[in-house]
């Protein structure tokens, strides 16, 4: 079903890809050990952050907070923000309009 937006899409993917990417152990979402993690290129490691950017704006829809390794994913339907948390820091938002 995914979030409401205003925004384009794919500027919302770039902003949410690179918010996720700021959670430390985010690739524990695709259960990837840590040691994989670490094997992989920057680019394949991209494509990984992009894919769980595209698999969270969509869950959020139905589930509107998501835990993602270490961070929280939280849709604000009223501010039209997705919010990502790592602990009790606000790591980052992305705007859907």
């Amino acid at each position: 079903m995914g979030v409401k937006h205003g925004r384009d899409y794919g500027d919302i993917l770039v902003d949410f890809t690179r918010a996720v990417g700021r959670i430390p152990d985010s690739y524990l979402f695709f259960e990837m050990e840590p040691e994989e993690w670490r094997e992989l290129p920057e680019e394949s490691k991209q494509e990984v952050w992009e894919a769980l950017a595209e698999d969270l704006f969509f869950a959020l829809g139905d589930e509107p907070v998501i835990h993602v390794g270490s961070g929280v994913v939280i849709y604000d339907k009223e501010a039209h923000r997705i919010n990502i948390l790592a602990g009790d820091e606000d790591l980052e938002s992305v705007s859907l309009i």
